[in-house]
């Protein structure tokens, strides 16, 4: 079975950060954030500001700013009043990991903004082993429910493009055709940086699928439905044995950071 390979909003930014930063391991980065004191709420309340066309967070009527000293400002005021809404429902204490729009939208203008290229690239580079492509020969049931669920959004994806995906059974990778991935590349370049595009790689990496990111993107699936989709092996394995509770609470944090990331996706 083919497992997801998903990237948290925290690895994106280790991998995407701000220019010239070091790249910290993860995993090391949570562990000193748990040992490192959360700051104080500095501030009374958040709110949105509408400056030179484009809409600020503001703390106390002061621009909030990204870790490299950007403006927390956006051009969509959907994502500037659920950034604002991340900051007001802070507690005695300011905890980034409930905070994951901001922490995505910081990760977008501080490193997306220069690196989109890379970005573009690697949304290609996944649509080169994509999970939908990649299909189970056993159980009957997961058989015909990937048939059933995954193959619309193949071939949804397929007309969109004007080109073919190669599928196969089981782990052995199959290449895709040049051409398909030329296709694709071109939707990709159409994802507007750096909001929109930092979403996209982060739908992408959380659904272990860029055509479920692309179809979504397309307004062929809803949040649900792509999410669905993307778990679908998972609860299939749920259905058997149970859902094991720490997995069930990684799986609530992972999907407070798909919906920030649908939310850049389709308004940023």
């Amino acid at each position: 079975m083919r497992y997801w390979r998903a990237m948290s909003t925290d690895a994106f930014l280790a991998r995407f950060g701000a220019p010239g930063a070091s790249q910290p391991d993860p995993v090391a980065a949570a562990q000193s954030a748990m040992r490192n004191k959360l700051p104080k709420r500095f501030y009374e309340t958040a709110t949105v500001l509408e400056r030179d066309g484009l809409f600020h967070v503001a703390l106390d009527g002061k621009t909030a700013r990204t870790p490299a000293r950007n403006p927390l400002a956006v051009g969509s005021r959907p994502v500037a009043e659920a950034l604002a809404a991340e900051w007001q429902a802070q507690a005695e204490r300011v905890d980034p990991a409930h905070m994951p729009l901001t922490r995505l939208v910081n990760s977008a203008l501080d490193g997306v903004a220069d690196q989109h290229l890379a970005v573009r690239a690697e949304i290609v580079r996944y649509a080169g082993s994509d999970a939908l492509c990649y299909r189970a020969s056993e159980p009957e049931a997961l058989v015909a429910r990937q048939e059933e669920v995954w193959e619309p959004i193949r071939q949804h994806v397929e007309t969109l493009i004007g080109a073919r995906f190669t599928l196969t059974q089981g782990v052995i990778f199959a290449e895709q055709p040049a051409g398909t991935l030329e296709a694709f590349a071109g939707h990709v370049d159409a994802i507007p940086a750096p909001l929109a595009l930092a979403g996209a790689h982060n739908v992408m990496t959380l659904t272990g699928s860029a055509l479920v990111m692309l179809a979504l993107a397309d307004g062929h699936l809803d949040a649900d439905a792509a999410w669905n989709a993307a778990h679908l092996d998972e609860d299939y394995q749920i259905g058997i044995w149970g859902q094991d509770e720490e997995a069930a609470e990684r799986r609530v944090i992972r999907r407070g950071e798909f919906d920030a990331a649908v939310l850049l996706l389709k308004h940023g």
